[in-house]
């Protein structure tokens, strides 16, 4: 089996690997890997960023793939099926887990992070982390992640028609924090530094605004929202210095919600925060619930993600030889597919 492994930061290798005709457990499904999506947790991982990270690791936890074989017990699965891959592999018995937040498991194994992921051929996965359609394309199921990223953190903010939502962060976690503040029907600002990005999402959606990062941006913002500013502040970059910023951000009895991770402390100034009793929420990856969301709105065409793909490239050397080319920032990078 073909398989590309990240053996160390910056070094990529294309080997020939054991494994993928096991006997299938009843409860598991034998998949071939189609597509494969590249985000900025492959790309931190690249470059030895990447937090809860082991090397060597088979990167590729946004997946597209078809069922060639399933276990006994593996419910409405047929060889066949087409399927997007939910990479978080919980244990099912930790208090999250009793509670239906498989997200946050205590004992999360994340493909592609903390387990090999899908840069391979074949993969053996648990049957009900298998979430597929028969109606949407293999780029689109590879985008169901994602999409999923932003849907859970716009449900755990309670995202309310009108409201005024800001998002930090324009790459492909921001769009879809985007993507759902919009059908949740808020009002949305979003703040980057990257003016490229930012002229993505003016091209794509219906904002509000799309503002610089920089002197002047707060001041801009309060203008926007007549002084108010946001009542919920989505920040999606993942960096120190944006995220002690967004604290500032949110209206009076207003919430911030951390989608993107960074690998350290934050601070914040506590008195500001209690003044205007801010609300802090953390937002983990995506539930079963959100793949299936996701994956119905993709299939009515109220979302739309073929815009995003902006590289694409075969499984093979040319991943190798590619891969470090994306992190240019003259790239025009949003998002890249493999395929298998």
């Amino acid at each position: 089996m073909r398989t590309i492994t990240l053996d160390k930061p910056g070094q990529f290798s294309w080997v020939e690997t054991p494994g993928g005709y096991d006997r299938l457990a009843p409860t598991e499904a034998r998949v071939r890997v189609r597509r494969v999506g590249i985000c900025g947790t492959d790309l931190h991982a690249f470059k030895g960023e990447q937090p809860f990270f082991t090397y060597p690791r088979v990167l590729g936890h946004e997946l597209g793939v078809e069922v060639v074989g399933v276990g006994e017990q593996a419910g409405a699965l047929r060889a066949g099926d087409r399927c997007a891959v939910e990479p978080y592999l919980s244990c099912g018995r930790c208090i999250a887990c009793r509670k239906g937040k498989t997200n946050c498991c205590e004992r999360l194994q994340v493909l592609g992070v903390h387990a090999d992921g899908g840069m391979r051929e074949l993969m053996t996965l648990p049957a009900d982390k298998l979430h597929k359609s028969a109606a949407l394309s293999l780029d689109q199921l590879a985008l169901v992640e994602p999409l999923s990223i932003g849907a859970h953190a716009v449900a755990r903010a309670r995202v309310e028609a009108g409201e005024c939502a800001l998002v930090v962060g324009a790459g492909p976690i921001g769009l879809s924090v985007i993507q759902f503040a919009q059908l949740a029907g808020a009002r949305v600002l979003v703040l980057d530094v990257n003016e490229e990005r930012l002229d993505f999402a003016r091209a794509h959606f219906s904002l509000e605004a799309a503002i610089r990062a920089g002197d002047g941006a707060v001041a801009e913002i309060k203008r926007i929202t007549g002084g108010d500013l946001p009542t919920a502040v989505f920040d999606a970059t993942g960096n120190r210095q944006s995220m002690n910023a967004s604290f500032d951000l949110p209206a009076h009895g207003g919430r911030l919600i951390l989608v993107g991770l960074f690998q350290g402390d934050l601070t914040f100034h506590d008195p500001d925060a209690h003044r205007r009793e801010l609300a802090l929420l953390c937002s983990r990856n995506a539930t079963g619930a959100d793949f299936k969301r996701v994956i119905g709105l993709l299939e009515a065409g109220a979302v739309d993600v073929k815009p995003w793909i902006t590289h694409r490239v075969s499984f093979g050397i040319d991943v190798l030889e590619q891969f470090p080319l994306w992190l240019d920032p003259q790239s025009h990078f949003i998002k890249a597919v493999i395929e298998v």
